[in-house]
């Protein structure tokens, strides 16, 4: 892991993160989207908003980078779901380049965000996975984190309707 760096996002990384962010969410949807849905996320219809979240902070992201490549990303702050005390993280996405999965980048950016969560006086920390979403289900599982069972919901992504469960951990 210790090729790998992990720094907050500049606004020179907007692109890298809307094209990991496009990638790694067709990679990880194939199963679950159809592939002209696949085809729509594209990296162009991401960079603004990446580009507003570095500006503003909101959420506060964290690179990791190889090389000096982007090659995964965490978006995190306090809860976005309504009634959660202040004290409420949530991790608003969390994405890799496919070939860097398994290699430990993601515990290392998970870890980021649990430190940068606990700096803001969080103690919990949640984040919302597509049921079918096996892999994201197990790296969160593996992190400590536990499905509340009675938070599934139904989002709907792009034309398709996507099952979601939140999971909360202790910060």
């Amino acid at each position: 892991m210790s090729e790998y760096q992990i720094r907050p996002a500049e606004m020179s990384d907007a692109k890298a993160i809307a094209e990991v962010h496009a990638a790694s969410a067709r990679a990880a949807y194939t199963d679950i989207l159809p592939e002209d849905q696949l085809r729509a996320l594209a990296p162009v219809t991401r960079e603004a908003k990446w580009r507003e979240a570095i500006e503003y902070n909101e959420p506060q992201v964290r690179v990791a980078t190889l090389d000096g490549a982007v090659v995964g990303f965490v978006g995190f702050d306090r809860s976005r779901d309504p009634k959660t005390p202040s004290t409420t993280g949530e991790i608003w996405s969390i994405y890799l380049l496919p070939e860097h999965w398994g290699k430990g980048v993601g515990v290392a950016l998970w870890d980021a965000a649990r430190d940068g969560l606990e700096e803001e006086g969080c103690t919990v920390v949640t984040i919302w996975v597509p049921l079918r979403n096996e892999r994201a289900l197990r790296f969160h599982e593996l992190a400590g984190f536990k499905r509340e069972l009675k938070t599934a919901k139904t989002t709907a992504l792009g034309g398709v309707k996507i099952e979601e469960i939140r999971l909360r951990r202790n910060v």
